[in-house]
């Protein structure tokens, strides 16, 4: 066995996993909002990630400088998303939202290729280095970026929820919005609140992705593979998406040692979280962390 490349992998995939707990809260965050899975996180990524090579490339701005105003940029689309688009849907069937999100991924997918075209690009050089070697291992600058970013993130998510005041209000809402109304809490403030802060987080996971494949419509997938950890973490749990978004990032790396090592099969990397989605819902459907919802007719 070549230890050596499992565990360049398997720490490979611990930095990709909190990478999808950060996009994973994102799904979490506008579901225990809004009550609606936002389809279209993907796509948020792959908006986010265009506009800032489009920012560093066509107007030559330094990275440090580009990319705040790409997430100040994404925070504005996120509200202005929410307000224009699926405001008015509001009080309408959920699976008529739900479609709403399939189209709006359809749209930004279509919208993006016809912008920027079809290809991947490589996103410009941010670090002076590509890699940096710790303890004996090759590890994308880009990776460690991700790492501290994710992190802070998370630290940032728990000090909002716990402390800040539209945090407590998102909490009383996510509870019971009727309630929340009667507090004096603006639900509609809550949920564009939410849309804008998936929508900047999602494009600081795009940003990271495409520095390290190249910007294309293929980031839109992202947001279908953060799905199985949303699922296994549960749906409405922050702390589940981390974990679910962990648990998915090294398993899918340690599939592609075992591919690569013993099955030769060619795309275990790939279809290992899905094999996981199907298990959990037939055993755990609410996921790990995920909260039991017991229903009488």
């Amino acid at each position: 066995m070549k230890w050596e490349l499992l565990t360049q992998l398997l720490v490979n995939g611990l930095i990709v996993g909190t990478l999808y707990g950060v996009v994973a809260m994102c799904f979490v965050l506008i579901y225990k909002s809004t009550q609606i899975v936002n389809f279209a996180q993907g796509e948020f990524l792959l908006v986010g990630a265009w506009f800032c090579y489009w920012l560093l490339t066509d107007f030559a701005l330094p990275f440090y400088i580009g990319f705040p105003i790409t997430l100040a940029f994404m925070m504005i689309f996120g509200i202005l998303l929410q307000v224009v688009v699926l405001r008015p849907m509001i009080g309408k069937p959920i699976i008529s939202v739900i479609m709403m999100t399939i189209g709006l991924a359809m749209f930004f997918q279509s919208l993006m290729s016809a912008i920027f075209g079809g290809y991947a690009r490589s996103f410009p050089e941010v670090f002076a280095t590509r890699s940096v070697n710790i303890l004996g291992l090759e590890v994308q600058s880009a990776y460690m970026m991700s790492l501290v970013v994710s992190l802070v993130v998370m630290v940032g998510f728990y000090y909002f929820f716990k402390y800040s005041r539209m945090g407590l209000a998102m909490r009383a809402t996510a509870f019971d919005q009727q309630v929340a109304m009667s507090l004096g809490i603006s639900v509609k403030q809550v949920f564009a609140m939410a849309w804008a802060i998936s929508a900047m987080v999602s494009a600081l996971a795009g940003v990271v992705v495409g520095m390290v494949n190249g910007v294309s419509s293929a980031l839109s997938f992202f947001g279908i593979k953060v799905f199985p950890a949303v699922i296994l973490g549960g749906l409405d749990s922050i702390v589940g998406a981390i974990v679910g978004g962990i648990i998915i990032g090294v398993l899918e790396n340690l599939a592609e040692y075992c591919d690569s090592q013993f099955f030769q099969i060619g795309n275990m990397y790939a279809i290992a979280p899905f094999y996981v989605l199907v298990i959990i819902l037939m055993i755990k459907p609410y996921g790990l962390f995920g909260t039991k919802k017991v229903e009488r007719i």
